[in-house]
């Protein structure tokens, strides 16, 4: 199964009544967080999208290390480790009291077992080609691994702070769909499919007890549900608002705390390269230079978010603004349309049935109507259909969707992706990125971040903001999103 290298945002199911999971003010060791995005299950090494690490990356798997809000790379299951000067070999040290919920002790013996397991068929989602570079894992003592690579990678350690460096047990593995078994702070207590989700805190738990004993997650079918529910005390946080034109009344309620800061969530208008016009860099073009980004996230967001001309957010150490490639021109469109051959041209924008593509594909399609291309909208049911139809099949001309794996700029050098972007030199870089020094790292992903904009790959409509609402009685909200995990180990209690 192809990658996905997606938010796969807000698939926007149904919520339960309000309050009939919400904590109370008679208890204030539980909380109730709103989501849009509900799980289809919780085996994130055979279903893509990132509902499922977004509720357990950080809360019920733990793995060697993590991301932090400001993008680095902390310890988390490995106390330390130390890197060879050749850059092939890392050895772990591991805590001696950590241990899965099921009561198996975390050990080198558990490294090994489940970075072996993510090149084995066991896992499907292509995500796990990044653990391709690893030679192999010994164990040097229940709280010693080493891990050999076949050659010098930047990626490989901060690949591991997301889904694919989770740490199983080999007696936890029977059924991840339905009981995920980890050595993190929460474990799964019950699941409300189609409503909600409950954590409870983890007995066993090595680290820092949680703020929280127990945590609801619950799924609702809209942003004014969701909103409502925080309004009627249903819930205690929105995660994500959905309804940018909402965050007004919030900022005016003195009961709630607002934060607004970035994700790594690039909203991408995907051109399939593989079929004509859409091949032509000419077309592409055309179709990025007809588009005021500016008025659509002014239209589609209310402003909320920031411009970006690539794939890369300003948290990646190789960010330059890009914007100014490919930037807005109708008329020199239209003469790029025309130097194709391209007239009458009628395009299938194929969308997830999520706000954010649906109001951007409003805009995409009356901007890219005034330069002659019709465009017919077609959503699809997220994430099931859209997945199948769009990033399995390829069937579409155009789609939107928000991507959220932290450096996701790597999916260009995979011409398999869904967006059948083909550039040799595109891919010599990605290598010469991941062998090279940081220096030399900077500066290829730098080229490779300009050779995409200016071939116009995609087109980068914008960086989704973060904007989270809660009470006041909840701390600890980050101010930036930009690990695959909503990280409840981050909230606190205020005034307690």
């Amino acid at each position: 199964m192809r990658a996905l290298a997606l938010l796969l945002v807000a698939v926007l199911v149904a919520g339960c009544s309000a309050g009939s999971t919400a904590s109370t003010p008679s208890d204030p060791s539980a909380i109730t967080i709103g989501f849009t995005a509900e799980p289809a299950n919780f085996d994130f090494t055979r279903s893509d999208g990132t509902a499922i690490p977004q509720a357990l990356l950080y809360n019920v798997y733990e793995g060697l290390v993590k991301l932090d809000e400001k993008g680095e790379v902390r310890p988390l299951l490995a106390e330390s480790w130390t890197v060879s000067p050749d850059r092939l070999v890392y050895d772990f040290s591991l805590r001696s009291n950590a241990f899965f919920s099921n009561g198996r002790p975390f050990t080198a013996e558990s490294v090994k077992f489940s970075v072996e397991r993510v090149k084995s068929a066991a896992w499907s989602i292509s995500q796990k080609s990044k653990m391709d570079v690893v030679s192999r894992v010994d164990v040097l003592s229940p709280t010693k691994a080493r891990v050999v690579l076949s050659r010098p990678s930047n990626n490989w350690l901060f690949d591991m702070t997301t889904r694919i460096g989770a740490m199983f047990t080999p007696d936890g593995v029977a059924d991840l769909a339905n009981d995920p078994v980890g050595t993190g702070p929460y474990d799964v207590a019950a699941r409300n499919r189609g409503s909600s989700i409950t954590l409870k805190a983890n007995p066993r738990y090595w680290g820092v007890k949680p703020a929280y004993e127990t945590v609801y997650l619950r799924y609702f079918k809209d942003a004014t549900a969701l909103n409502n529910a925080l309004l009627s005390n249903g819930i205690d946080v929105i995660s994500a608002v959905t309804a940018p034109d909402s965050m007004p009344q919030f900022e005016a309620d003195t009961r709630f705390t607002v934060t607004q800061g970035i994700t790594n969530g690039e909203v991408v208008l995907s051109f399939n390269g593989r079929k004509a016009p859409l091949d032509d860099v000419r077309v592409r073009r055309a179709l990025t230079q007809a588009i005021d980004r500016r008025a659509l996230l002014d239209t589609a967001w209310a402003g909320r978010g920031e411009l970006i001309g690539s794939m890369v957010p300003r948290t990646d150490p190789w960010y330059t603004d890009l914007t100014g490639v490919n930037a807005y021109h109708p008329e020199h469109a239209r003469q790029l349309l025309a130097d194709a051959g391209q007239r009458n041209l009628n395009l299938r924008l194929r969308i997830p049935n999520l706000p954010y593509a649906v109001s951007s594909a409003q805009v995409v399609k009356s901007e890219l109507n005034k330069i002659g291309v019709g465009v017919t909208i077609e959503p699809l049911d997220f994430p099931a259909v859209w997945l199948k139809s769009v990033f399995t099949e390829h069937d579409f001309d155009m789609s939107i969707v928000q991507h959220v794996e932290p450096r996701d700029i790597t999916t260009f050098g995979n011409a398999e992706y869904y967006w059948g972007y083909d550039s040799p030199r595109v891919r010599q870089l990605l290598a010469e990125a991941d062998r090279g020094s940081a220096e030399q790292q900077v500066s290829a992903m730098r080229e490779v971040a300009a050779t995409l904009a200016n071939d116009a790959a995609a087109c980068w409509l914008f960086l989704f903001p973060n904007m989270i609402v809660a009470k006041k009685k909840v701390g600890g909200l980050p101010l930036n999103q930009i690990s695959e995990s909503f990280d409840l180990t981050l909230l606190r209690r205020v005034g307690s």
